[in-house]
């Protein structure tokens, strides 16, 4: 468990490969996005939704990327070569705790309400940190923006995508 605990650690020095991508030097690190996700099921989180199995998905949806690192669509990486490399570094990482891996399989299957809510909030944030480098750096965002209201399916998470990319600074 100790060699578990500390290779995660490794996701709060992981930068979020797509804001690199746009020239963002101090980009946000992999476990700050999990934060970001983390904190949109505390604030947001509708009735009818199981917050804290939602918010053990947050917390886990990208754990793999300690392992296999940040892939991007710019990678040129298939969807399913891309879950097949998660699946198979969580299997090794989390073959002492199995219920975790359940919950990946969860949020990587979308069969839940749980597991879809938490997959439109990875969404927004991503589109709420577009904005944020957009203000911050004078970077253009906006196929994040893009990205993110073309992924998403909770008619409340699309209106909030709507209303930022409608106050995001245009360049």
């Amino acid at each position: 468990m100790k060699e578990l605990l500390l290779e995660t650690l490794q996701l709060k020095e992981l930068p979020r490969a797509g804001w690199s991508r746009v020239g963002i030097g101090d980009a946000e690190s992999v476990a700050a996005h999990s934060w970001g996700v983390s904190w949109l099921v505390v604030a947001v989180c509708p009735e009818g939704i199981d917050q804290h199995k939602a918010l053990q998905l947050a917390v886990i949806h990208d754990l793999a990327e300690a392992r296999v690192g940040d892939i991007t669509p710019h990678d040129n990486i298939e969807k399913s070569q891309k879950s097949a490399m998660e699946s198979e570094a969580l299997q090794d990482m989390l073959h002492m705790r199995p219920d975790l891996y359940q919950l990946w399989e969860e949020y990587e299957q979308q069969k839940t309400p749980e597991a879809k809510l938490v997959h439109d909030l990875d969404r927004l944030d991503m589109a709420l940190q577009a904005v944020k480098y957009s203000r911050d750096h004078g970077v253009d965002t906006e196929e994040f923006l893009i990205s993110a209201m073309n992924d998403v399916d909770h008619p409340d998470v699309i209106a909030m995508i709507e209303r930022l990319r409608e106050s995001a600074p245009s360049l």
